[in-house]
């Protein structure tokens, strides 16, 4: 049987790579993102309530009512913005699902969409599957910062949507008020939509702010927001998540999503309906998850990694360019099986393969952990 693969160049993803050369060798997994601690027992009690009281069946397409009021509700505490939930919200099967379903929604052949690399790596391919064409701007390096100006010779009457992501996965950057306001300056007056991956959202370090497109008038009008639960709440597995756009993109947003996917996991989403009734259970994560970083670094001070700025996100990215010069993606695989610490490559977020000599950790994981893969790095 003779076909042709919309995606000719894909293969296995680095992450099931690295994922599966860290079980082979019994190295420290600090590649794949996903913690190694559990979620909150409150929240998984929950769960286990509503499923054994019979909420195991279809819940509505856009999601509970109940879990997008109380996600309405977190919007307006978080960003001073009143958002329908009836019109605005809908729950996803995790943030990736959202990502792709925004793309086929609105992506058509020939449409070109702008990508700031390195980029999350699902991007390109969902975009491609829809038939558009990446246009690419790479980040300054070593900050990871927007160059507008270049940005903006890139933008054609065939840009149909710039995908932004913060904070940064794999860099943790952010963009801050000076870079929103750029990118609606650009955007104004056109027909370009916005897709922001913002599933790090409450993971924002050193008394900085997550500046959501949805504090930005101009922006929210023509911008479609994503977040992970599964992100917040350290239970990726569960693979839930939601989109937040403006009723007439909810709508077009809609019609693919009741096709891909229809509705999201029942009793799960009652749980999170209570569960984020109370606001502490995220407004701490940031000084959590700052404590985890800083840690992470001091157990690694020693190495001759040199750690990058992180000021979101719980990834951190190193220059080993101290210990080695050869290509990143040999530099992690010999680190996990020399040195026993599964790292991921950052030359993999970039359509051009660049390597600028440095890789990504994750720091989402118990301190003994942490304190484990720091004691091997400090060898390297």
């Amino acid at each position: 049987m003779q076909f042709t693969s919309k995606l000719p160049n894909v293969g296995t993803t680095i992450f099931t790579v690295m994922s599966a050369l860290a079980q082979e060798h019994k190295a420290i997994n600090l590649a794949q993102g996903f913690p190694d601690f559990p979620s909150s027992d409150r929240l998984t009690d929950l769960v286990y309530q509503y499923m054994r009281s019979g909420h195991n069946q279809y819940a509505p397409m856009p999601g509970l009512p109940a879990l997008r009021a109380r996600i309405a509700e977190k919007i307006a505490l978080l960003y001073g913005v009143g958002v329908d939930p009836g019109s605005e919200i809908t729950i996803t099967a995790g943030a990736t699902q959202a990502l792709f379903t925004a793309i086929a929604a609105f992506i058509s052949p020939g449409d070109e969409v702008i990508l700031l690399e390195p980029a999350y790596d699902s991007y390109r391919p969902s975009m491609e599957v829809c038939g558009g064409k990446a246009i690419i701007c790479e980040l300054s390096f070593p900050d990871y910062r927007v160059d507008w100006p270049a940005l903006e010779q890139l933008i054609s009457p065939k840009t149909r949507m710039i995908i932004i992501n913060t904070p940064h996965n794999p860099a943790g950057s952010l963009l801050r008020d000076t870079d929103m306001q750029q990118l609606a300056q650009l955007t104004a007056g056109t027909d370009i939509l916005v897709l922001s991956d913002e599933v790090y959202e409450h993971l924002v370090f050193d008394g900085l702010q997550h500046e959501s497109v949805l504090r930005y008038p101009e922006l929210r009008e023509r911008s479609l927001a994503v977040y992970s639960f599964g992100k917040t709440f350290h239970n990726t597995g569960w693979k839930i998540g939601y989109c937040v756009a403006p009723p007439a993109l909810t709508a077009e947003f809609r019609k693919v999503h009741q096709y891909n996917v229809f509705s999201v996991n029942t009793p799960v989403q009652y749980a999170l309906a209570d569960f984020l009734a109370d606001p502490s259970e995220y407004l701490g994560l940031s000084v959590f998850y700052q404590q985890k970083r800083d840690f992470f670094l001091e157990v690694t001070a020693g190495s001759r990694l040199r750690p990058l700025p992180c000021r979101g996100s719980y990834f951190q990215v190193f220059d080993y360019s101290a210990i080695s010069d050869e290509p990143d993606e040999a530099f992690a695989r010999r680190l996990t099986m020399e040195h026993g610490v599964a790292a991921i490559p950052v030359s993999v977020f970039y359509s051009s393969k660049r390597d600028d000599r440095v890789i990504r950790l994750c720091f989402a994981k118990k301190e003994e952990t942490l304190e484990q893969a720091g004691a091997k790095l400090r060898l390297v």
